[in-house]
């Protein structure tokens, strides 16, 4: 069948980090051509064929579908700090806003083996390096659901000195959330809680715009960016659009999202290319004065086959298996008609 097909011409690839994040060195996924371009299935080892199937819904839109006419060319990035200690945020930090341009700085928090003597060093060191260079640098926490509400509530408030934009899903649920939102005076964000949600076509609007002031979305993880343009209607809270550790070619899925949204809240979650030790295209796609022109990315030839060398043929035949498997339990019922009909074509 077509979708048998496509799994087995789609590239694996494998491509180094500079260093740790989500607990691995390692960024894997694989990459296929369509008529409409590239398009990168990747999600993260831990998620069941059902969340990986919006992955692959958003990689088959990127090949085979058509994107939304974009109002506007260029889109605000913040730099991403993994689970740093003080000296390499510091660097990590220069090298954002000297570099790229970018004063609005995302960091990790409540990671797994860190404490939050550690997380506070992180934040402190980020806000101090950031007031020496700009006079309007922004900061912005993600816990990725690590804290209990409790725990929220005394670290947010630890960590409120520092002048927080926001916190990114601060604990694991929505109502965890609601209560750390309603003691805090930090805005919170909410990712997960509507990302790994188990059902798209039954978000519970009222429970997230209770549980947060501002929606953290993800192209590819939702969907695309159709289906993610029709989500954000739906819940009607200020965008932050973010990208998913992607390549350069997944990030493309993101930033033609953000190119559509009408308002965006502010700097969008597209500097992960400074974590990335490799690539499929060279250079990676970077901030150039604190932005990123949405357009297309083709991957380069060698580098596509180094990278696919880096994948054990037992990792190459999981990746296509559950590539085939995402379709069947997700993202058949996901794609529009259209980008159906292509696929099975193909």
């Amino acid at each position: 069948m077509a979708i048998e097909n496509l799994a087995k011409s789609a590239q694996p690839f494998a491509l180094a980090l500079t260093g740790q994040f989500r607990q691995t060195t390692i960024r894997q996924g694989m990459v296929f051509a369509g008529p409409s371009g590239w398009g990168e299935f990747a999600p993260f080892p831990e998620y069941n064929d059902q969340i990986a199937g919006r992955w692959l819904a958003g990689a088959l839109e990127a090949a085979f579908g058509l994107w939304p006419e974009p109002v506007r060319t260029h889109v605000p990035v913040n730099a991403i700090i993994p689970a740093l200690g003080p000296q390499e945020t510091v660097s990590a930090v220069n090298s954002a806003v000297s570099k790229f341009a970018m004063t609005t700085i995302k960091i990790k928090v409540a990671q797994l083996g860190q404490t939050f003597q550690d997380d506070l060093n992180r934040v402190r060191a980020a806000r101090q390096t950031l007031d020496e260079l700009t006079s309007h640098g922004k900061i912005r926490i993600d816990a990725n659901g690590g804290w209990t509400a409790p725990e929220a509530i005394e670290n947010i408030n630890r960590l409120s000195e520092f002048d927080l934009e926001y916190v990114e899903q601060p604990c694991e649920s929505l109502a965890q959330c609601t209560s750390v939102r309603e003691s805090v005076s930090v805005r919170i964000a909410i990712d997960e809680g509507l990302r790994l949600t188990q059902d798209l076509g039954a978000i519970k609007v009222q429970e997230i715009k209770q549980a947060g002031d501002i929606l953290i979305v993800k192209s590819i993880p939702l969907g695309g960016v159709a289906r993610s343009m029709e989500i954000i209607e739906q819940i009607d809270l200020p965008v932050v659009v973010s990208g998913s550790m992607d390549s350069s070619i997944g990030l493309e899925s993101g930033l033609a999202l953000a190119s559509c949204v009408p308002d965006l809240f502010g700097a969008c979650g597209f500097g992960t290319g400074m974590l990335l030790a490799q690539d499929l295209v060279q250079p990676s796609v970077l901030p150039v004065d604190g932005m990123l022109s949405v357009r297309r990315q083709t991957p380069e030839p060698e580098l596509l086959t180094q990278a696919t060398q880096r994948v054990t043929s037992t990792e190459q035949d999981q990746w296509k298996q559950r590539f085939i498997s995402a379709w069947y339990e997700g993202a058949v019922n996901l794609v529009t008609d259209d980008v159906r009909m292509a696929v099975e074509q193909w």
